[in-house]
């Protein structure tokens, strides 16, 4: 038995395309720059990228600056995340990044990473 493909509608077509051309992008910036990117979950408005520590935060803060956003403290751990944006493509679109690592509350982090946040 075949089961028939049904065409997609317009709107999830469209959420499935810019999906898959934000994770190619962010994947074309990873393959070159080798930033470290366990993991990658791509959406159609933007990429999260999951780091493992907070120096891996700041190569992606080096590499494409933008802003850091610290989460309330939750069990002694908060969330920070890097609101960043690739290079414009040809067609002058870019992809949000957002990179996200937790940090222990209280942990020395590198003076220039701190001044990227924005409370």
């Amino acid at each position: 038995m075949t089961l028939i493909k049904a065409p997609l509608p317009d709107a999830e077509k469209s959420r499935a395309l810019a999906q898959n051309r934000n994770a190619f992008t962010v994947d074309c910036l990873i393959d070159s720059t080798g930033l470290p990117a366990p993991v990658r979950i791509p959406r159609p408005d933007h990429v999260h990228v999951m780091v493992a520590d907070v120096d891996d935060l700041g190569e992606w803060l080096r590499e494409l600056g933008g802003e850091i956003h610290v989460s309330p403290e939750f069990e002694g751990v908060e969330l920070w995340t890097l609101h960043a944006s690739t290079e414009l493509c040809e067609d002058g679109t870019s992809t949000r990044v957002l990179v996200s690592v937790p940090v222990p509350a209280g942990e020395l982090v590198m003076h220039w990473i701190r001044a990227a946040v924005k409370r």
